[in-house]
């Protein structure tokens, strides 16, 4: 009886190929957005996926000032933080977030939805957010991903 000739490849820092992708947040809803994103970083999207191993794609994200937060989100969702001293607990929502930089809300949900380890810290260099439709990475060509509502 014959085996079976292939074998499980798993994939290492050698063998991955990074493409580069364009996505535009103002397309569909944030957490839609930013799970496209994530899985794509992570590699989920690729056959040679392997969960210890870097093997995402580089990710651009473009308008990230025409965000869509639906219902009341962009007053009543919270994002909480503490300085570290006595009563230091600060709060502030996404309108907030967005006056300071709207690249925030953007690579705090991408940043959610990654490992909290060393890969994932890895992992999130592999994202650029910029606010407008411009981008300096034209020489990487990377592809236009399209996410539907």
């Amino acid at each position: 009886m014959d085996i079976l000739s292939y074998k499980t490849q798993s994939a290492n820092k050698s063998t991955i190929e990074k493409q580069w992708y364009v996505v535009d947040a103002g397309e569909a809803p944030l957490g839609r957005v930013c799970s496209e994103v994530a899985r794509i970083l992570r590699g989920k999207h690729k056959t040679s996926f392997t969960p210890h191993v870097d093997c995402g794609d580089n990710v651009i994200v473009i308008n990230a000032d025409e965000l869509i937060l639906t219902g009341k989100k962009m007053d009543q969702k919270q994002y909480i933080r503490h300085t570290g001293y006595p009563g230091g607990q600060r709060v502030s929502t996404p309108r907030d977030e967005m006056r300071k930089s709207s690249t925030r809300v953007i690579e705090s949900a991408v940043r959610g939805m990654l490992p909290k380890n060393r890969l994932g810290r890895q992992i999130f260099k592999n994202l650029f957010v910029y606010e407008g439709s411009e981008h300096p990475h034209e020489a990487q060509q990377p592809q236009k991903i399209s996410i539907t509502k």
